[in-house]
């Protein structure tokens, strides 16, 4: 079927223009400019007028919980909160029941996903001290890369021996995503803390016992080694305004370290803790105002290289609690576009750039096949957003299975209108269609 989007503001490579897209056989057939006409009929024509057009979000990092820890998200509730998000294709992480280090485990993941994944899809392989074995056995066309927890990871998926790291570094030519905290000076601060204030200090510690040293020398080390190993390294969710000086902002063909940031550490400071309390709990933590302007900052200066969710349901019961007792993760999904608009209306940041980070950037980096640019040819997965649609986030129109979410309350101007997913819509005006199903990413390497 041949659909024309027309009308429409289009974002896309940097540049903004008024025109229409042809859809044909889930790719783009034609992008067409004002005043130019598509080159045949259409069967269906859609008018975006006074709406914006941009490639859809592919989001690098988030937790899905399946399987094994259902009870928070699913692979089908989380994507149909990603759906209606704007999000047309995600990066899901490890540590989940079982967790994904072994090739059944990933096998797994792919066959639940192609049954219930409302988007696209792809997961990482999770690294542990004794399974850098596998990466040779792991498709590089279908994985996205190996996810390694220097930090803030529990039982064998923390891995934090030299020796280990170094025979994990030099096992693999996939991407290696890494959680950078050092555990030892968190525990450190744990015992200093706790002796003064308690078993569980109030959550507004918790920057203070994760803190700036411990992001600090932990992403260090992880640049060290993808240096020596000549690794493609991405840094996740980096918090601190120190760790930036870690960072070239050269944007070069040769360039092998990049570094997240998430929405939450880009809206939030330690300041909100007294509002939001463990609601904003993460790790890294949130911290200070000025690392947040830190980070905001680096997104023009490509020290930034591309923003993820660190998306992270909990059962509402998961959050009770202080610094240590308290979950750490939040749903973020599904309003992590409209929170980056709101920094667009702010002028915090352009939408050519935020288009850059959360749509382009991605795909260029993890290499995926024919995704993230409205190019002709390319596979038709796109958005639709009405610039003036402000509205008040009501708990009702949370899609997370967590049935919670730190921006309840918030209101955005923006709103997605439509998500397109390989030439269908997948998610209109409140509703998700719930027929569409995605497809597994293709990685050309």
């Amino acid at each position: 079927m041949r659909i024309l989007i027309k009308n429409a503001t289009i974002i896309n490579e940097g540049e903004q223009f008024i025109g229409s897209i042809v859809v044909n056989n889930c790719k783009i057939a034609e992008i067409i400019r004002e005043g130019e006409k598509p080159r045949r009929g259409e069967i269906e024509t859609i008018d975006a007028q006074g709406m914006y057009l941009i490639p859809g979000v592919i989001d690098t990092h988030v937790h899905f919980r399946e399987p094994g820890l259902t009870h928070k998200g699913t692979i089908h509730s989380e994507s149909r909160a990603a759906a209606a998000g704007g999000v047309t294709s995600y990066m899901e992480m490890p540590n989940t029941v079982p967790q994904t280090t072994t090739l059944g485990a990933l096998k797994e993941k792919f066959a639940i996903a192609a049954q219930d994944s409302a988007i696209n899809y792809s997961f990482y392989f999770g690294a542990t001290d004794n399974n850098s074995n596998l990466f040779g056995r792991i498709n590089p066309h279908k994985v996205c890369g190996i996810k390694l927890f220097m930090g803030s990871s529990t039982g064998n998926m923390l891995v934090d021996r030299r020796d280990k790291l170094t025979q994990i570094f030099s096992s693999t030519t996939l991407p290696i995503a890494v959680h950078c905290e050092d555990t030892t000076i968190i525990n450190n601060n744990i015992k200093e803390i706790t002796a003064r204030e308690g078993n569980d200090p109030d959550v507004s510690f918790h920057p203070i016992i994760r803190s700036t040293e411990a992001c600090y020398q932990s992403t260090k080390s992880a640049i060290e080694l993808a240096k020596e190993y000549d690794v493609q390294l991405h840094v996740l969710h980096i918090s601190t305004a120190r760790e930036l000086e870690l960072l070239t902002a050269a944007s070069t063909d040769n360039k092998k370290i990049y570094a997240e940031v998430t929405p939450a550490h880009l809206t939030f400071c330690d300041e909100d803790y007294k509002k939001l309390g463990t609601r904003i709990k993460c790790n890294p933590a949130i911290k200070s105002a000025r690392d947040r302007d830190a980070l905001r900052k680096a997104i023009y200066e490509n020290r930034i290289d591309l923003i993820g969710t660190d998306h992270a349901p909990h059962h509402p019961d998961d959050k009770v609690g202080g610094a240590l007792k308290a979950a750490s993760g939040m749903p973020s999904i599904q309003f992590s576009l409209l929170a980056m608009l709101r920094l667009v209306d702010e002028g915090v940041l352009s939408i050519e750039t935020l288009v850059e980070k959360m749509c382009h950037a991605p795909a260029r980096l993890f290499k995926i096949h024919h995704r993230g640019y409205l190019r002709k040819g390319y596979i038709a997965d796109f958005v639709l957003l009405d610039p003036k649609a402000a509205h008040t986030i009501k708990k009702e129109e949370i899609l997370s299975k967590c049935g919670w979410s730190p921006f309840e309350g918030e209101t955005f101007n923006w709103s997605v209108r439509q998500t397109w997913v390989n030439g269908e819509c997948v998610y209109k005006d409140g509703a998700i269609n719930d027929e569409v199903r995605g497809k597994a990413l293709r990685f050309d390497r």
